[in-house]
């Protein structure tokens, strides 16, 4: 059982969040106030991004604690959601991989529970990698990941501490890869179609899913 904590506030103020040191088994859910490009820890050459083109859109450049790669958070368009696993509770691992594929099966489980039809597989501890992957987070599949009918559902990243780790999730309602690819002067001239597809699931059974994970 998880206990939900919900927040509203920019990608930047909510990365910065510190897990306690008495940390419990949550899941906290950011209600996305402004679009943000969040990279991953090791992706710190600013040539990398347009800032320009980020500033013209309005869309805030943060830095995560997790690694992997970029990810484009646009209000309304995705749900966002990182889960607390404490040390030693159920989810906690010393194998990096474990966790991940522990949240990906209950996040599998909790689709079904919502009425997902369509197929929900987790991937196991393989990376799946792209020529972008390393760049575009939804480009690669890692261990846990979720997918829908064979593509990128649910991205997850991590970060951990002394007392407890960190999974950070999202998955979107629409998305649209051409207004990723436009942030990232390497990816110019590239057809958005020969990134890897990502799929979607409609706003209206988020709730339900993050209910269901929260009492799985």
């Amino acid at each position: 059982m998880f206990e939900r904590l919900d927040f509203r506030e920019p990608a930047a103020r909510f990365h910065a969040r510190a897990i306690p040191d008495d940390a419990t088994a949550q899941i906290w859910v950011n209600h996305v106030a402004g679009p943000a490009l969040v990279l991953g820890s090791t992706q710190r050459d600013p040539s990398m991004i347009d800032v320009d083109e980020c500033a013209r859109r309005g869309i805030d450049i943060v830095r995560r604690r997790s690694g992997g790669g970029a990810v484009l958070l646009t209000p309304s368009e995705v749900t966002w959601f990182d889960v607390i696993i404490p040390s030693g509770a159920p989810g906690w691992a010393q194998d990096v991989h474990a966790p991940m594929v522990w949240l990906g099966e209950r996040f599998a489980a909790a689709c079904h529970g919502a009425g997902v039809t369509q197929a929900v597989t987790v991937n196991d501890n393989s990376m799946v990698r792209t020529e972008w992957s390393t760049l575009i987070c939804f480009d690669g599949i890692g261990p846990g990941e979720v997918l829908l009918d064979g593509r990128k559902l649910l991205g997850i990243s991590q970060r951990r501490t002394r007392t407890a780790l960190r999974l950070q999730c999202c998955w979107y309602h629409q998305v649209d890869p051409a207004a990723l690819v436009a942030l990232f002067p390497a990816l110019d001239g590239i057809d958005p179609a020969a990134l890897l597809p990502i799929a979607t699931l409609p706003t209206q059974i988020s709730d339900d899913i993050l209910q269901r994970l929260c009492s799985s």
